[in-house]
C-alpha cells in the first residue's frame, strides 16, 4: 500500500473527505518524524516503536582477511514492532475490520416547487396494432471454388 492509498483507505474508514485524511496522515508522520529528530522515542502501543539509536565505536572484524578494525560511532533510525502488530501480521489475532466502502452522503433536501395546475391531457384512440411481416427468406448463392495455382520453381 503507497502512501495515496493509504490516505483514501483512511479517509473512507474515518468517513472524511480525501483533503482532511491527507492532512491528518501528513500531520501524524511530521509529528513522529519531528519527535524522533529530537532523540525522544514515540510508542504507538500495539503497534511500533520508533527511536533514534545511537551505538557506540567498537572493534570488529573483516569477514575476508580476519584483520581487527575499528567501527565507527554511528546514530542509526530504529523501528521495532509491537506484539499488538505481530500478532495480526502472523495471524495469531485477527486484523480489525474497516470500511472498504464510501457511505453515501444523505442527500440535502430540496423543496418541492408549488404544483401547477395541469390541463387534462386530451384522450387519444389507440391504433390498431401492426401486424410484423415475416422476413424474407434469402437465397444462398452457389458456393465459388477457389482455383489454387501453384508458382513453377525455377531451376538455378
Amino acid at each position: 500500500m503507497k502512501k495515496r492509498e493509504l490516505i483514501q483507505a483512511v479517509a473512507i474508514h474515518a468517513d472524511v473527505d480525501n483533503k482532511t485524511a491527507a492532512r491528518l496522515v501528513e500531520g501524524t508522520i511530521d509529528v513522529i518524524l519531528a519527535t524522533v529528530a529530537k532523540g525522544e522515542i514515540v510508542n504507538l502501543s500495539g503497534f511500533a516503536k520508533f527511536a533514534k539509536i545511537k551505538r557506540p565505536a567498537r572493534m570488529g572484524r573483516n569477514p575476508a582477511t580476519g584483520e581487527t578494525i575499528k567501527i565507527k560511532a554511528k546514530t542509526v533510525a530504529k523501528i521495532t514492532a509491537l506484539k499488538g502488530f505481530k500478532d495480526i501480521a502472523l495471524g495469531v489475532a485477527p486484523a480489525p475490520k474497516i470500511a472498504t466502502v464510501r457511505k453515501p452522503s444523505p442527500a440535502p433536501v430540496k423543496k418541492a416547487a408549488p404544483a401547477k395546475k395541469k390541463a387534462a391531457p386530451a384522450k387519444k384512440k389507440a391504433a390498431p396494432a401492426k401486424k410484423k411481416a415475416a422476413p424474407a427468406k434469402k437465397k444462398a448463392a452457389p458456393a465459388k471454388k477457389k482455383v489454387v495455382k501453384k508458382a513453377a520453381k525455377k531451376k538455378r
